[in-house]
């Protein structure tokens, strides 16, 4: 059986913004894939499966552990201007540093990073939603 990757589920799909975070995280620590569908169980243990929509939902959650000032800003700046992220308001670009492919994405939550020193920042956990990919070259 062949590897598979998000890529291969999600549909291509244009950022609101066309700007591509750069920063490459230090980890990839989770994605998470999952479909629109419930649950319904009855009395008896029977149960009945709703699918809501055919799309495949996916998350993946980042860190920068350590972390430059300057790297710091643009992370921080993708969140907080509008040209980018708008905080979740707006989709951008981000490439994955392990399959290479480029998807849409968007904040989850809310932005926080620590300072571990005068110019030395962390960012422990930046959640983004996966909304699709965009079109090979």
């Amino acid at each position: 059986m062949s590897a598979k990757e998000m890529y291969d589920y999600l549909d291509v799909v244009t950022p609101n913004n066309n700007q591509t975070l750069a920063v490459s995280p230090q980890r990839v620590v989770v994605e998470e894939g999952f479909m629109n569908q419930t649950v319904n169980e009855g009395l008896d243990g029977s149960e009945e499966i709703i699918t809501h929509s055919t799309s495949k939902i996916f998350y993946v959650t980042l860190q920068w552990p350590v972390i430059s000032e300057s790297d710091a800003g643009t992370i921080m700046q993708f969140y907080f201007d509008a040209a980018y992220g708008n905080g979740i308001a707006e989709t951008f670009k981000w490439t994955h540093p392990s399959d290479g492919h480029t998807y849409v994405v968007r904040f989850t939550k809310s932005f926080r990073r620590t300072l571990k020193t005068a110019s030395i920042f962390g960012i422990e956990s930046v959640e983004l939603k996966v909304l699709g990919k965009v079109a090979d070259a």
